[in-house]
């Protein structure tokens, strides 16, 4: 009886604990279900906001971030900006440039003509990471042959009002066998990338390939001299090329700095012209590559310094001419009730943008479109890029628009330019004013 008993007991007390197993197993499969829907949804969207933040389109850029930086000291800022597209930290454009924006200059394939400025990057710290944000060439520098530290802070200034900015910055930089030893690693250091991914030898891609270590950009090193030489001495520009020719796609001869003393040869035809015989000179000499020499003029010469400059460029066959570096002067309607636009140093931004386009104009029509024009001065729009086009630029480049509108002013510009063209090729429409 106790057994009956206890037998129908336990059977009882078994079936108590599988229905009590059978009630937590249907529990758990919705929380679990819910846990990798969640997840999923986590992942998901996590992607999605990694995608939509490192884009260089992306809103967030213009009207998040830009605006948050621009709350801290300018130089601060600036320093931030180098140090994050240094380590990667930069949105990316991810788009393949339109075929109406490529364009060849001096021999060479560009995807896009839009191009940044000399003076973001200054010690080539970040050239990849400016590239990624679509350039299609960046001009790092400018260096001289020693490092240097600048002028006392604060040198650098926003004119929010204008959209301008104010630099008194005194060529900082690391000096040219720094400079020179990073630029130099950073290109062999790709090419041997390249060559494990291609099965070539880095020898033979060398031999090919731009500067840039890019198929399609190129890298500009922009070169000056240092505060302690002599105003007519132009072995700086020498010194600058021997160090740092070999490994850039073209070489800047900054003659125009303004916020240099000793910076004459952009406003003496004499010294001027010994500095870019010199220079060519030491060009040609130059074994095996031979980078194109490009001119950087200034906004406030007349018209007869322009043709003076402009036939000193033919006659020793300088390869471009960048029209222009920043101006001493405020031209009229500047909009700044502060005291900021008071301050000395040479200004960039919108203000300088009919200085500049008037500059282009004039250059291309004194060299008859013999040289390459690269238009630089207040460009902030795709319409003012179109304008240089028009006025004789093979190339536009830009730097203080992204102080106001972020890393992605370079996409919208060659967004809005795809739209302007209409189907027409950049290189149909270089010089096209000159022409009408």
């Amino acid at each position: 009886m106790f057994r009956i008993c206890a037998r129908t007991g336990g059977l009882r007390a078994l079936h108590g604990a599988a229905a009590s197993r059978g009630f937590g197993t249907k529990a758990a499969a919705p929380s679990r279900l819910r846990n990798v829907v969640w997840a999923t949804s986590v992942a998901v969207l996590g992607g999605l906001g990694y995608v939509y933040v490192t884009d260089t389109r992306a809103g967030v850029h213009k009207y998040v971030a830009t605006p948050l930086i621009r709350l801290m000291d300018p130089e601060d800022a600036h320093n931030l900006s180098i140090w994050c597209l240094k380590h990667g930290l930069g949105p990316v454009d991810r788009t393949d440039d339109a075929d109406v924006l490529n364009i060849e200059l001096w021999g060479k394939q560009m995807s896009n003509p839009v191009g940044l400025a000399a003076g973001f990057d200054k010690n080539g710290e970040a050239i990849d990471g400016l590239f990624n944000l679509g350039f299609g060439a960046v001009e790092v520098g400018s260096i001289t042959p020693h490092e240097q530290a600048g002028n006392p802070r604060p040198r650098l200034f926003r004119v929010d009002e204008s959209r301008a900015v104010i630099n008194r910055m005194g060529l900082n930089n690391d000096g040219a066998q720094v400079c020179g030893d990073r630029i130099k690693s950073r290109f062999w250091r790709m090419l041997a990338a390249q060559s494990r991914r291609q099965g070539e030898t880095v020898a033979s891609l060398a031999a090919g390939v731009n500067r840039s270590a890019r198929g399609d950009r190129l890298l500009g090193v922009n070169v000056s001299k240092s505060k302690a030489s002599a105003p007519e001495s132009y072995s700086d520009y020498v010194d600058g090329l021997n160090e740092l020719g070999a490994y850039a796609d073209y070489v800047v001869i900054n003659v125009s700095c303004p916020n240099v003393k000793n910076i004459r040869a952009g406003a003496d035809v004499a010294v001027l012209e010994s500095t870019i015989a010199a220079v060519v000179r030491a060009r040609n000499q130059m074994p095996d590559y031979r980078p194109p020499i490009v001119l950087k003029i200034g906004p406030d010469n007349d018209r007869d310094q322009r043709r003076l400059i402009a036939q000193l460029a033919i006659d020793y066959r300088v390869d471009g001419i960048i029209a222009t570096n920043t101006t001493l002067s405020r031209p009229h309607g500047m909009d700044d009730p502060n005291e900021v636009a008071l301050q000395t140093g040479g200004l960039s931004g919108e203000p300088l943008r009919k200085m500049a386009l008037e500059t282009t104009r004039d250059m291309y029509r004194l060299t008859k479109g013999r040289i390459p024009i690269i238009g630089c001065g207040g460009i902030s729009t795709a319409e003012d890029a179109l304008q240089f086009a028009k006025a004789g630029a093979s190339m536009v480049q830009i730097y203080s628009s992204m102080t106001y509108d972020g890393p992605g002013k370079v996409c919208e510009i060659k967004d809005g330019l795809v739209d302007l063209l209409k189907g027409r090729k950049w290189s149909d429409i270089v010089g096209e004013d000159a022409r009408s």
